[in-house]
Formats: C-alpha cells, structure tokens, sequence
C-alpha cells in the first residue's frame, strides 16, 4: 500500500512546490529583516548607560514618567540628577561622569509629615464619598476642623512603592526604615504637608496649623499654638516662628531635643 501511494507521487511537481516554498521562505526572511532594520528605534547609549545606574523603582517621584523618561530627560540635558531621591550618591556619580557634569554628594533626606493631629483633631462633618484625600478636599476642604492639618484618607501611602507611609490612628505616619525619599508622597498630598528632611535630623515640627493658639485648641487637641517656648529655649538658635509655628533650620540644630521637652502640647517629635 505504502509503495503505490509513493509510485503515485509526482517526483517533479513534489520538487517544485517544495522549492516555491523553499523561494517563498527567504524572500519573507529578508522582508521581516529590512522591515525591522527600517523601523528600528534606535536606542542612546547614553541613556542604556544612565539607566543602568538608577534605582529602577519607576516611582515618578523625579517628575518623570518612570527610569527610562528620567534617563532621557537627563540625556537631553532636561533634569538633575539629584531629583532622583532613591538612587545613591556613588550611582548618581557615576551618571555625572557619564554626563559629563559636576556632581557634589547629597545629603540623604527622609520624608516626614508636619501633622499629629488625626483622632486628635475635631471633625467639623463625618465624610461619605470616594476614599482619598484628593477626593475629600474637593468637599469643603476635608471633614477636619483644622484646615492646614492631615486628612488621613490615605492617598500618600496608596502612592508610596515602599510601604514606607501609612495612616495610623487617623494621621500618616513615615517608616523612616523604609523611606528612599523618592517625594511621591509630598507630591501627590493635597495639604502639602509631607516634606524631605535630612536623615540625620532628631526631631521634626509633628504640626502645620497657621491658626492662632485659641483657634487651634478649639479645632486639635495636639496642635502647636505658637507659644515659642521651643524658640526660647533653643541653644542653637535653630528654631525660628513663621506665621505662628516654629521652624527648624537643621543646619544649626544640635539634636539637644529641648525643643521636645519644653514643647506643652508635645508637637515637636523625637525622631525614631
């Protein structure tokens, strides 16, 4: 059976078909290669290099879509290499040299929140909507009774790719473990309250209320009231009051912490 159906086989149609197949096959493969090599992007091997030395978090938190934008971008000339908070000092040398420009080492910073207030500070309505503190503050400026203090709805910590920020009894709260100080969260927080402090700081300003002291008591029970004892009782002379709260200046603080221990409402923190 098997040697009729053979005999049966055209030999000379059997070869041709084979070689218009044959013919059909390399003409495709040499389309599919002109066709690539025609619509290739070509890639900067400066910016291969670049990214290479980034963090590779793609958090956005240098103002740029992901690594590959921000390596682009400095390619071009269009960006710092210091925006980028998560890559190291010695990687962000090294993207210097490949650029060509001088780079002095960063100090490394850690996100904090100006804010203790949460369970503590009064409600002025209980809010029902979509969650997040963007979504809140486009009703009457959010549910708190402070205006400048933090909503708590978490939209810093849904945006952080570290975990290193969550809402704890009703306030955000910075991981200083887990903080790369990429700045997504102070971007993306509506009060603008979030800020990069250096990472050898020993206490921050846990308040951002700008209301005098009996404005604040009515509205939190942790809120600074701009006594200024901090700013009489700093050696260093570090603290100064703006618009009645303290500010830090750490370029003189000493880390004495008698800020934290004069402080009545206990609205200047420790760092831990």
């Amino acid at each position: 059976m098997e040697y009729l159906l053979l005999k049966s086989i055209d030999t000379g149609v059997l070869l041709t078909v084979l070689g218009i197949v044959a013919v059909l096959s390399i003409v495709f493969a040499v389309l599919i290669v002109a066709v690539s090599k025609a619509c290739a992007v070509k890639v900067d091997e400066k910016v291969e290099k670049i990214k290479e030395h980034l963090s590779g978090a793609n958090c956005g938190g240098c103002g740029f879509a992901g690594c590959a934008d921000f390596a682009k971008a400095l390619a071009e000339g269009k960006a710092e290499v210091t925006s980028c908070g998560p890559t190291s000092n010695e990687n962000k040398q090294k993207i210097a040299d490949i650029l060509g420009v001088p780079f002095a080492k960063t100090e490394e910073m850690v996100a904090i929140v100006h804010c203790c207030g949460g369970d503590n500070a009064k409600e002025k309505f209980t809010y029902v909507g979509n969650e997040g503190c963007t979504e809140e503050i486009a009703f009457m400026g959010g549910k708190k009774v402070c205006p400048h203090g933090c909503i708590g709805s978490g939209t810093c910590s849904k945006g952080c790719l570290y975990g290193a920020i969550a809402v704890t009894d009703g306030v955000a709260k910075v991981d200083r473990k887990k903080c790369t100080a990429c700045g997504v969260c102070s971007k993306n927080c509506p009060k603008s309250i979030i800020e990069m402090i250096p990472k050898s700081a020993k206490v921050y300003i846990a308040c951002s209320t700008l209301c005098r002291g009996k404005d604040v008591m009515d509205a939190c029970s942790a809120g600074c009231i701009g006594c200024g004892l901090c700013v009489r009782n700093c050696p260093s002379l570090a603290i100064t009051m703006e618009n009645n709260l303290p500010k830090i200046d750490y370029s003189k603080c000493i880390g004495c912490k008698n800020c934290v221990l004069k402080c009545p409402r206990k609205c200047i923190r420790e760092i831990v």
